[in-house]
Parts: structure tokens; C-alpha cells; sequence
């Protein structure tokens, strides 16, 4: 990557991103594995969303969440890796100014919206497991409607804020982002006219949004685990576990690979561990959970067999 002296740069028009791999041997590799991997992530949770769709054993609450955490996925992979494997492709790591913000006013959004619907079908599962003969009283269509319209204008005012403030900063001191796509935390850092307000009002939204869920996902899971375990036989304590297993797994792989990408970006300055931290986060964790939701999960595996689909 090209190196810059540091100064004020005013008018910048483009950013240099991190490489995921200065060796050229290593290059082509790396960009098949990416658009393999890509590609992958992109056919499964659209094969999810299209089982949920097209078999009505599956339109329930529960499934409804799902469908709609793979699209948030989708759409999550598919603001950086496209962008990676033009990167190794044409040997440039280039983006520009107007694609930078793009770029992270869409991972700002998906990225908010997996953090959300995880919570939303953390709740739903606490309602179907604690509290059975409510829940399709409690759970009902107004009551998604409303979860999922909160929901998506949370991230959009999270993403529209992250943009904002963005849009603040006038000059820059270098144009090297160290990463592999444009973190909004990286942009501030190299600012060099980011207020103190406007990053405190970011992190509070971020907070909010991003981090707050998480005590409520594990309140459920306090509560459901519970229950479960006040099941007197062992037959139904499995069943009860195995309802929530694969959520529970997904949760465990968003949240590690996030905090993960976060102090990995606090704590190391290497370029390597930046780099396997975030395709850990923006490219291994969308790929892996249609493979946890379809494998663990007897309702999708039973509707792919009745559509002809055959799974592996």
C-alpha cells in the first residue's frame, strides 16, 4: 500500500483500503476463495429466504424473523467483498471518497439490522418457550409488523447519523484506512477536524443500538434456559434446547467475530490480525448461518426435502 506523510489533506477524493494480501502469488487465490465464499453465503440464506417464502408450514413468526435476518445478511457480505475481490483483481485498493461513505453507511445498516432481528427472535423464542400459550396472542402480525418497521428505522437513523457525521469532516490527515473496508471508527480517527460532540453523540447511538441489545438477548436466554430446565422429563428439555440451539449459535458467532473486529482494531496494531478480524466478521459469520439454520433445523430441512432440494 502506498504510503502518505501525514498532513492535512483537504478536497481528498479517494481512500486507500487495507489489502487483504500484498503477495502476488497468494492474490488470485485469495480472490477465488473470497467470491467462493461470497457466493456461497449469497445462495444460502437466499435459498432460506425462498424456502420460508414458498412453503406455508414454515410462515410462522419465528421463520418470518429468519428470512429477513438472511436478506440483512446478504446485503451486510455484499457491501465489502465484492469491493475485496475487485481489490485483488486490479491490484488497487483504491475506493473512493463517495464510495467510502457508501460503504459504510451500508455496513452501518445491515450490520444494525443483524443486531436487532437477533434480538427480536431472541424474544420470540423467550415468548414460544416461557410463555407457550401466549404467544400467538403476544406474537402476533401487528406486533411483527411493528418489530420489524422499528427495527429497520433504527438502523436507517443509525446509518443516516454515521453519515452525518462523516460528512463533518472536512480534512484528513492520511487516506490510509487500516482496514479492509470503510469502518466508521477509522474514518473518524483519521480525521482531523471530528468533534468531540459528534463522536460522543456516535458512540452513544452506537451503544444504543449495538450493545444494548446484547443484555437483553442474554436476559432471554437466562429465562428460557429457566424454564428449561424446570421440564420434568428429558425428552422435552431436549426438544425445548433444540428450539433455540441454532439461534443460540448464531448469536455466540456475531457477537465473538464483532468484539473481535473491535479490539483487534483497539488493541493490535498488526496488519494481519486487522485483516483475519475482519473477514472473520463481514465474510466467514453471513456464510456460516444459513449452514447453522438449515443443518440444525428439522422445519427447513423437512420443507427443502418437500421443494426437491437437496442438501448435503
Amino acid at each position: 500500500m502506498m504510503k502518505m506523510k501525514t498532513k492535512n489533506l483537504t478536497h481528498v477524493s479517494e481512500f486507500y483500503l487495507l489489502r487483504v494480501s500484498d503477495d502476488p502469488e497468494l492474490q488470485p487465490i485469495l480472490c477465488g476463495l473470497l467470491l467462493s465464499m461470497y457466493l456461497i453465503s449469497v445462495l444460502g440464506n437466499l435459498l432460506i429466504t425462498l424456502t420460508v417464502s414458498s412453503d406455508s408450514h414454515l410462515h410462522t413468526p419465528m421463520y418470518f424473523f429468519l428470512s429477513i435476518l438472511s436478506l440483512a445478511d446478504i446485503g451486510f457480505i455484499s457491501t465489502t467483498v465484492p469491493n475485496m475481490v475487485v481489490d485483488l483483481q486490479i491490484h488497487s485498493p483504491v475506493i473512493s471518497y463517495v464510495g467510502c461513505l457508501t460503504q459504510m453507511s451500508l455496513c452501518v445498516f445491515f450490520a444494525c439490522m443483524d443486531n436487532l432481528f437477533l434480538t427480536v427472535t431472541a424474544y420470540d423464542r423467550f415468548v414460544a418457550i416461557c410463555h407457550p400459550l401466549y404467544y400467538t396472542v403476544i406474537i402476533n402480525p401487528c406486533r411483527c409488523g411493528i418489530l420489524v418497521l422499528v427495527s429497520f428505522s433504527s438502523s436507517l437513523f443509525d446509518s443516516l447519523f454515521h453519515s452525518f457525521v462523516a460528512l463533518q469532516l472536512k480534512c484528513f490527515k492520511d487516506v490510509e484506512i487500516a482496514k479492509s473496508f470503510c469502518h466508521p471508527s477509522q474514518l473518524l480517527n483519521l480525521a482531523c477536524n471530528s468533534t468531540f460532540t459528534g463522536s460522543i453523540l456516535k458512540d452513544v447511538i452506537s451503544a444504543v443500538l449495538g450493545v444494548f441489545p446484547l443484555p437483553g438477548i442474554l436476559a432471554s436466554y437466562f429465562k428460557i434456559i429457566s424454564s428449561i430446565l424446570r421440564i420434568a422429563s428429558s425428552g422435552g428439555r431436549y426438544k425445548a434446547f433444540f428450539t433455540f440451539g441454532s439461534h443460540l449459535e448464531v448469536v455466540c458467532l456475531f457477537y465473538g467475530t464483532g468484539l473481535g473486529e473491535y479490539f483487534g482494531l483497539v488493541l493490535s496494531h498488526s496488519s494481519g490480525s486487522n485483516v483475519v478480524a475482519s473477514l472473520m466478521y463481514t465474510v466467514v459469520t453471513p456464510m456460516l448461518n444459513p449452514f447453522i439454520y438449515s443443518l440444525r433445523n428439522q422445519d427447513i430441512i423437512s420443507s427443502l426435502k418437500r421443494l426437491h432440494i437437496c442438501v448435503v
